[in-house]
């Protein structure tokens, strides 16, 4: 029931998130949240302490090509060594799949990256949905999923699946604050990786419960 709700409320707000994309130019809000990041008569200044662009930076990489295929690769070899096949097709369709859908999602919206003020990293692709966000929730809620898996106990479970939502959100948060992403690609990116991620795990369920 809890998958059944997570898949459902992540794709109606991901179709809400897109909406709003397709209407061309961005929206008040999106803007000015934005803007408020940065130090006034100065946008290519971020606000807060100095130690908190480095962190932002450190915090978007988890959501990063590189740092997810390491992490899925030596996750992989983990799961081959302990003969888990039904975890290691879980975790790689939930990783190839969601890079795939996202990719063709973006080349589809074809939405411009935010460009009223610097970016603080490096961009290549399209603006929406945000790639690290749903890489992030996509690859961070199934390995919730499959540690949870290993335990009945309830703080255990609670604990991984807190660390999983704070991470992608930490990610999609830095996002927004490097100015590589209005708040509504971070938000249709995060939306669609838990819904991705609920619907991979109801599917696997229901794999499993016909052998």
């Amino acid at each position: 029931m809890l998958l059944l709700s997570a898949a459902a409320g992540g794709a109606a707000l991901f179709a809400l998130m897109a909406a709003l994309a397709l209407r061309g130019d961005p929206l008040a809000f999106d803007k000015e949240i934005l803007s408020s990041l940065r130090r006034a008569g100065d946008p290519a200044t971020p606000i807060g302490p100095c130690w908190l662009l480095g962190a932002a930076r450190a915090a978007t990489e988890l959501g990063g090509t590189p740092v997810l295929t390491l992490m899925v690769i030596v996750l992989s070899g983990y799961f081959v060594l302990k003969r888990e096949g039904a975890s290691l097709a879980i975790l790689l369709v939930a990783a190839l799949g969601q890079s795939m859908v996202v990719n063709s999602l973006k080349a589809a919206f074809g939405r411009a990256r935010p460009d009223f003020l610097p970016h603080l990293v490096e961009t290549t692709s399209a603006s929406f949905p945000s790639g690290h966000s749903a890489s992030a929730a996509a690859i961070f809620l199934t390995l919730a999923a499959l540690v949870a898996r290993e335990t009945k106990d309830r703080a255990v479970r609670n604990y991984v699946f807190f660390v999983a939502v704070a991470l992608a959100l930490m990610v999609g948060a830095s996002r927004v604050y490097l100015g590589v992403h209005y708040p509504t690609d971070v938000v249709g990116g995060l939306s669609f990786g838990a819904a991705w991620a609920a619907i991979i795990l109801i599917a696997a369920r229901r794999f499993e419960s016909r052998d």
